[in-house]
């Protein structure tokens, strides 16, 4: 599990930034706004189970269109539980 006191390469920290700038653009959210989302996720199930933000996912995708041509965003997570009933 990341510790959130160690600093992370400058490496690391690009490449989040670009994940987050591509998922917003693809459904016109802002990546301040793609950040918050997952800083909550992470906050709001970290006080129920130990996860791995290491290796967490979160997309924001566009779904096929519907009955009168519109897409709707949808949410995607992907965040591996270390350990349940136990947060940090």
């Amino acid at each position: 599990m990341r510790n959130f006191f160690r600093r992370r390469s400058s490496r690391e920290v690009a490449r989040d930034r670009l994940k987050i700038l591509l998922i917003s653009d693809r459904v016109n959210c802002s990546a301040e706004t793609m950040e918050m989302i997952k800083n909550d996720i992470v906050r709001v199930l970290s006080k129920y189970m130990k996860i791995d933000t290491d290796s967490m996912e979160i997309q924001i995708s566009k779904t096929a269109s519907t009955d009168r041509g519109a897409k709707n965003p949808v949410l995607s997570a992907n965040i591996p539980i270390l350990d349940i009933g136990n947060g940090k």
